[in-house]
């Protein structure tokens, strides 16, 4: 029995409102309105990017100083209350509340549940900031730390690489997924952002208010989910002409992002188990396997090291990176730390959702454990073994290859001195392409099931058709103006939904507070 057949307790009597917005035409059943406007916007915006590409990447450009340099506050604020929302409710007697009702049993079992959830969440990220990030962050430290002080500033460096990936990015995951799987298991409610408001505003929901919360989710889980297809395809292109001399242009991404694409509309067909899950399980055994190799092959006595330590740093650093008042190092507050955290707010309907969709049976204390701090132990120990062979690499052998090279090839200079290159560095290309198949199968799934209306099983062509407009919107803003334009629209969607989440909150915890103990 699949989870969407799973019957929930308090059933509600929410057919009617679902069916009386949903519509069937040429074999597709869809929400009215919130498919149509969502369509119509993202396919404006991708033909208004080709069009004006110039203006559009001045535009974006502006859009982004303006938004992080104004709103920096709201996001490091935010981010801060979900993760300390989340370690309250999962320390509380809510946490004993299990998802799906007392009876629920979990569907997936504990390894291909978190595979799912990770490479859906952060996969491809940290393929291509794994490296980047820690030598970049130690080479200018934030904080005020001089880059002269070489110890302090690898601690800082790696600290603040850590909290980009680390509890901050999962609690917003977490509130949102906990949200979504609650009201949709335990309340029966469609598996919509609208419905984690209903403990607020009841059947309003069913309005403009939920028409509009979902719109924006699925805008938000359209330009999330190309920053990280615009990410994948720099570092694929980067890889190829770091292996094959093939040439890194916007040509050869956008051909990248169109052949992934089609790759990834096999998976969305065949299905959550036969597709996503299967991909996922082979992201990380493919993703263990390369950790693995780089720890036996580099520094390994440095590194297990800097695994510890770097827990340690990241605890010290914490309260400092966390604020955000009389920060001189503003260059890396608006230009890394709140970036990262309108992205993540932005991918948090579609990460959310698709944790959600896969967290039955649950208690609430295992989900925030296993959505919140396992990923973020793994997250560290994948910077500590990666960023912390390159900044051995750095310091130790005075080697400059990832220091002096563009960001995409980051992780490819580190492996260069590292044995079999070669082949480890095409394993690690297929590695970034499988997580962009799964980051874009996934994502199709998620804004499949907003724009009908919650529903898990609406026509397959559906899916296909969020698929591919995924890939032209990622296409249409790497023609506009590239990973700028991306990241601008990223930051503009996150700022709204920073709200709503925060609101989320309130109206999760009115609903764990009703459920009968």
């Amino acid at each position: 029995m699949s989870d969407e057949q799973h019957s929930a307790p308090h059933q509600t009597n929410i057919d009617h409102e679902v069916g009386e917005h949903n519509i069937q035409i040429l074999g597709l059943d869809i929400h009215n309105p919130v498919f149509v406007i969502s369509a119509i916007l993202a396919v404006a915006l991708v033909i208004g990017t080709l069009l004006f590409q110039e203006q559009a990447a001045v535009m974006f450009g502006d859009m982004r100083v303006w938004i992080t340099s104004t709103f920096d506050w709201f996001f490091v604020i935010s981010a801060n209350l979900f993760v300390l929302f989340c370690l309250a409710v999962a320390f509380s007697k809510l946490g004993r509340i299990r998802l799906g009702g007392p009876d629920a049993k979990p569907r997936y079992g504990y390894l291909g549940w978190l595979a799912m959830l990770f490479a859906a969440g952060v996969g491809i990220g940290l393929m291509f900031f794994g490296v980047l990030e820690p030598v970049t962050h130690s080479l200018t430290p934030p904080l005020g730390i001089d880059p002269a002080d070489t110890a302090r500033a690898r601690a800082v460096g790696m600290a603040a690489a850590i909290n980009h990936w680390g509890l901050h990015a999962w609690a917003i995951y977490a509130v949102v997924g906990l949200s979504l799987a609650f009201f949709c298991f335990n309340r029966g409610l469609p598996l919509t952002l609208r419905s984690a408001f209903f403990p607020l505003i009841g059947n309003a929901v069913w309005g403009p208010f939920g028409h509009f919360v979902d719109t924006v989710a699925v805008m938000a889980t359209l330009f999330g989910l190309a920053v990280s297809l615009g990410f994948g395809a720099e570092q694929i292109a980067g890889g190829l002409n770091y292996l094959f001399d093939v040439a890194p242009g916007n040509t050869t991404k956008v051909i990248l992002i169109l052949v992934i694409i089609s790759i990834a509309l096999v998976s969305v067909i065949a299905g959550l188990d036969k597709g996503v899950k299967r991909l996922s399980e082979l992201n990380m055994a493919m993703a263990a396997g390369l950790l693995l190799f780089v720890l036996i092959a580099g520094p390994t006595v440095v590194v297990i090291a800097t695994i510890f330590k770097s827990f340690v740093d990241y605890l010290y650093y914490l309260p400092g990176l966390s604020n955000w008042i009389g920060r001189e190092d503003t260059d890396f507050l608006h230009g890394w730390s709140t970036f990262y955290w309108a992205w993540w707010i932005s991918w948090s309907p579609f990460v959310g959702m698709f944790i959600a969709r896969v967290s039955y049976g649950r208690t609430v204390r295992e989900f925030i454990t296993w959505v919140l701090i396992i990923p973020t132990v793994i997250g560290l120990v994948w910077m500590s073994t990666f960023g912390g062979t390159a900044l051995d690499q750095l310091f130790t052998d005075g080697y400059r290859g990832v220091a002096e090279s563009v960001p995409e090839l980051a992780l490819f200079k580190m492996l260069e001195q590292l044995p079999f290159t070669g082949v480890v560095s095409t394993i690690s290309v297929f590695l970034i392409a499988i997580f962009f198949v799964t980051s874009a199968d996934s994502g199709s799934l998620v804004m499949d099931i907003i724009t009908a209306g919650g529903k898990m099983n609406a026509p397959v062509q559906q899916r296909v058709f969020w698929c591919l407009l995924a890939g032209l919107v990622a296409v249409a803003l790497m023609l506009g103006g590239g990973m700028a334009s991306l990241q601008a629209l990223t930051i503009s969607i996150g700022l709204p939904f920073g709200v709503v989440l925060l609101i989320m909150c309130v109206g999760l915890v009115q609903g764990l507070r009703s459920e009968p103990k």
